[in-house]
Order: structure tokens, then C-alpha cells, then sequence
């Protein structure tokens, strides 16, 4: 079984001023053992060879994306998976994106990971075209697009959630005109034909279960969000076995988001 994860580790898992969180951050990483991790937040790891760090540290191979204006992202392969292709997917990006070939079972697996603009839906909107350009470049079947998305699910109707937040922050969750709630990000990759893992995986469950912000570290501009998600091609979305939010304990204070896993069947190739 393959598993997948992604983690925004919020400013690199260090703190301005305050503690440091990468301990935590590899204990959990250890404890899930994912084959494929996208890392989002990655403040500082593109110097002094922190990555290598890191990754050797929690036993898989680090794919960095540097950032143009904001953070870099990662993903990284725990062997035996093997890499045949990776890069970062190459346009202005506000934080960065990585595009990682992992050979399996059933053919060559390609994962994009990253994280969205924050601040815009229309730039979130711009980000995702390019995402989906370099998806349908890809001549396989199986597809993961995953990370920090910073948007809205479609499907779900967030007008309360969102009334009880800061103007500030609602505000990037809004279309310019500030009367409707901004989904398009989430719903291109949706038209693009990817599957919505976590609602796919979990028919039943209620909406709250999926949320992957706040933790317990908190955070003023969430109001219990479904931010970071995993979107498959319908051949992955048919290999998923199980896909959930990893709770409690360390998670719940080594970032202000919870990582979300995926379990497939596939192995490696």
C-alpha cells in the first residue's frame, strides 16, 4: 500500500522568536511513515542544507521547490519508491510548486505538490490553471495534486463559517465584489476531472471531520476550514482504501494545520 500525506509545517516548523517544532514535525512524520510527503512552509530549508536534514532524519529523499516571493515546498520519497522525473513546476508561483514521478506498480505516479496563494482567489484561480497545464502534460493515468490550497470546498456551503471571522481574513475567502464565497480554485481541479479524495474516501462522515485547520497552536485567520487537500485522477481516487485527518496528540501543536493521508493500492514499481 502506497501512502500519501501532506503538511503545511507553518514558517518551517520554527517559530519567530519563539520554539522550535521540526522535532515534533518528525515524530509525526515517523509515526504516519509515508512513502510520498508534500511539505508546504518550508521557511529557511533551502539553506544550510536543512532539507537534506530533515529528510535524512525521517529516511526519505527530499524534491525541494524554491519560492519566488514566498515559502519553498517538497515532496519526498521514502524508498523503495523510486524517482524516474522531478522539477519544480516552473511559473511565478507565489509560494512554489514540485512535480515528482514516482515509478509503482501500476505505471508511473505523478504528484504535484503545493501551496496557493493566500491572500486572492483570483490569483488561487491563476495558480491552479497553471497546475492543471502541467497535470494534462503528464501522459499517465495517475495523477495526485496536493498541498495547501488556501480555498474553499464547492461542494459546501461556508456563508456562516465565514460571517464569524475578522473582516481581514474573510475577505480572502470572498470574490472582489465581497458578496459570494471565492471556490474557484477548488472547483477548476474539480472540472479538470480530479477526484476530491477525503469526501470520496469518507461518504459518510460528517463535514467536521475533514477539517485540517485550526489545531491547538490556533490561528486567528481560520474558522474550522478544510484548507489542504489530496485530489487524485480517477484511476488513483479507484485505489483509494482510506483517506483521513491525522488528529490528536502531536499534531495538535506542531503547526496550525493537520496533515491529511491517503492510503492506496499500489506499491512500488
Amino acid at each position: 500500500m502506497l501512502r500519501v500525506m501532506t503538511w503545511n509545517i507553518r514558517t518551517g516548523g520554527r517559530d519567530r522568536g519563539g520554539g522550535d517544532r521540526l522535532d515534533q514535525v518528525v515524530q509525526v512524520v515517523d509515526e504516519q511513515a509515508p512513502d510520498v510527503l508534500a511539505l508546504q512552509e518550508l521557511r529557511g530549508f533551502e539553506r544550510d542544507g536543512l532539507m537534506a536534514t530533515v529528510a535524512g532524519r525521517v529516511g526519505m529523499t527530499p524534491h525541494l521547490a524554491r519560492s519566488c516571493f514566498g515559502q519553498p515546498v517538497a515532496v519526498l520519497v521514502r524508498p523503495p519508491y523510486r524517482v524516474v522525473d522531478a522539477g519544480p513546476v516552473r511559473r511565478p508561483f507565489h509560494h512554489a510548486a514540485a512535480r515528482v514521478v514516482v515509478a509503482t506498480s501500476a505505471g508511473p505516479l505523478t504528484v504535484l505538490g503545493t501551496h496557493l496563494y493566500p491572500y486572492s482567489g483570483g490569483r488561487r484561480r491563476m495558480e491552479v490553471d497553471w497546475l492543471v497545464a502541467a497535470m494534462r502534460r503528464n501522459q499517465g493515468p495517475l495523477t495526485i495534486v496536493t498541498g495547501d490550497l488556501n480555498s474553499l470546498d464547492p461542494t459546501v456551503e461556508h456563508t456562516e463559517r465565514l460571517a464569524g471571522m475578522p473582516t481581514l481574513y474573510r475577505r480572502r475567502h470572498l470574490r472582489r465584489s465581497g458578496d459570494a464565497v471565492d471556490t474557484r480554485a477548488v472547483a477548476r481541479l474539480l472540472d479538470a476531472g480530479l477526484v476530491d479524495l477525503w469526501p470520496s474516501a469518507n461518504a459518510d462522515a460528517p463535514e467536521a471531520a475533514g477539517l485540517t485547520v485550526p489545531t491547538e497552536l490556533g490561528g486567528a485567520e481560520f474558522a474550522g476550514m478544510r484548507l489542504d487537500y489530496l485530489f487524485g485522477s480517477l484511476a488513483v481516487a479507484q485505489r483509494v482504501r482510506d483517506c483521513r485527518v491525522v488528529r490528536g496528540g502531536v499534531p495538535a501543536t506542531a503547526s496550525d494545520h493537520y496533515p491529511l493521508l491517503a492510503t492506496m493500492d499500489l506499491s512500488a514499481g
